[in-house]
């Protein structure tokens, strides 16, 4: 494995497992100054924009918890993996799935496309 696959493949673990987790904060050292990142129907700008989207993403959730389902994928400068996350929700565990592709520039990521299955999450909270 090259270094630059092994360094995303090590990127992509702290963006997933320790900021998607609740340390927002790393947004800092995890994402460029122009970072974008691309949601259905949102754009966010910056690591500031980002723990934002963060927070509103877990805020009606407790006891959340994301897991790394395959991967990360590495090649050149672009990193793909498959999570899950889950949380409480007014009494009840729910759960859902998505796919993440982020662009690497350096040694921080710059841009992030995300598809998760809004639909199934959607039908667990009613």
């Amino acid at each position: 494995m090259g270094r630059a696959v092994f360094m995303r493949n090590g990127l992509y673990e702290r963006w997933l497992l320790e900021m998607w987790n609740g340390d927002f904060g790393l947004a800092h050292d995890l994402v460029t100054d122009g970072f974008v990142g691309h949601w259905p129907g949102m754009e966010v700008h910056g690591p500031g924009e980002l723990i934002e989207a963060l927070k509103q993403g877990h805020a009606p959730f407790g006891d959340v918890a994301v897991t790394l389902d395959v991967g990360p994928i590495a090649a050149g400068d672009l990193v793909a993996a498959r999570w899950t996350f889950s949380g409480d929700y007014r009494g009840r565990r729910v759960a859902f799935s998505g796919h993440d592709i982020l662009r690497a520039e350096g040694d921080r990521f710059a841009e992030y496309w995300v598809m998760s299955d809004v639909k199934g999450l959607e039908a667990q909270l009613g």
